[in-house]
């Protein structure tokens, strides 16, 4: 076996906001290093840290792969640690998937969110009988998962593959878009969407915090992107975080920023996917593995300002008319068209989309990234 260590000019390391020294390997991070200070938890550290949407891509002749990582993986209250599931794609089609169930975890305590790192040993994954001749192979890491890489061996040598010429796609948004239900990392909703339209993805989902912090918008604005699109509100009223005083002004304020650096880059606004519990009612949502989610919102506190998943989509229409009118290259997506009403029965636990609805979500969104890409057709898509 011929071992490359990580980082290396010979193996692209994809999906990552920047690559930080960590004791057990280099550790790919969907947040900049700058921006750590600003973190409003720990917990948050961690998120962005999971390589959603993170893949190792090489060109080899090789038959045998053999990543070697340490992994944390997380521990959830009532699920358990998660399995860390790899992709293997060659020559851009999804050729094997294997998991581990080994290595490290973070524990987070049921009441407080506060997390407890437990680390493993160094863990192998090997892909071996791979198709003879030359190719270019991506590994997906697993979208739930730390990872910190050591090196990649190989039955044969590797080497830089070809830059790719395709669009590259940051994305924004929640746990919805982090996707930790879908069954692996390239059955993430932006996942599906960004290998059907043949983008290439930065996914800064960030479960239970997107909350249009003025560091993401930062890195956002510093990140090279030919197409970038915001999943918003979904946490904000989850969290019952922003009223209409403050939501208005900070989604503003988050598109300025990222303009900043994006002048003419074309911008899509998604609303939050169907949520039935909170469409007409505030927050505070609480889970209830028992009788569904409940909204602890009242009618007087919509009457002071407080945020519904409907009043967010008619604050978004209005933002986006308004810039778009001005001339901004802008456009509003209501999430009801990536999952509706109708279909609130694929929401496993009152919230968040299963795996199966991940996979729909991603063909439906595939066909808004067609049409943003540039020399597209005019006509906005119809996703039904």
């Amino acid at each position: 076996m011929i071992t490359t260590e990580l980082p290396s000019t010979r193996v692209r390391i994809e999906g990552a906001v920047e690559l930080r020294a960590e004791q057990a390997g280099v550790r790919p991070s969907r947040v900049p290093s700058w921006a750590r200070g600003q973190l409003p938890s720990e917990a948050f550290g961690l998120i962005a840290d999971a390589a959603t949407g993170v893949r190792l891509r090489t060109r080899t002749s090789a038959t045998v792969l053999e990543l070697r990582l340490s992994l944390l993986r997380p521990e959830l209250p009532g699920v358990g640690v998660l399995p860390a599931v790899f992709d293997l794609r060659i020559d851009g089609r999804a050729h094997r998937r294997q998991l581990l169930e080994c290595g490290g975890r973070v524990r987070f305590d049921p009441s407080t969110g506060t997390p407890e790192v437990v680390p493993g040993p160094p863990v192998v994954i090997r892909f071996d009988d791979l198709p003879a001749g030359e190719k270019t192979i991506e590994v997906w890491l697993p979208h739930t998962a730390i990872c910190d890489l050591v090196s990649l061996g190989a039955d044969a040598d590797v080497e830089a593959p070809t830059p790719s010429l395709l669009p590259r796609w940051v994305h924004y948004g929640s746990s919805i878009s982090q996707a930790a239900e879908a069954a692996g990392p390239l059955d993430t909703w932006p996942a599906v969407a960004a290998t059907s339209a043949g983008t290439e993805l930065t996914c800064l989902g960030f479960a239970g915090n997107a909350m249009l912090d003025p560091f993401v918008a930062r890195t956002i604005r510093d990140l090279p992107a030919e197409l970038i699109s915001l999943e918003i509100g979904v946490n904000i009223v989850e969290q019952a975080t922003m009223r209409t005083r403050t939501f208005l002004p900070a989604v503003h304020g988050f598109l300025d920023t990222i303009r900043e650096g994006h002048p003419h880059t074309p911008v899509v606004v998604i609303s939050p996917i169907a949520l039935p519990v909170a469409e007409d009612r505030a927050g505070i949502i609480v889970p209830d593995p028992t009788r569904g989610p409940r909204a602890l919102g009242t009618p007087a506190d919509v009457d002071a300002g407080a945020l519904t998943m409907r009043i967010v989509r008619e604050h978004l229409v209005r933002i986006v008319a308004q810039r778009a009118e001005a001339g901004e290259l802008l456009t509003y997506l209501s999430g009801l068209e990536l999952l509706g009403l109708d279909e609130a029965a694929d929401l496993y636990d009152g919230i968040h989309p299963s795996a199966t609805a991940h996979l729909r979500i991603g063909d439906r969104f595939a066909k808004v990234l067609g049409y943003l890409r540039p020399g597209q057709s005019a006509e906005p898509p119809s996703l039904s």
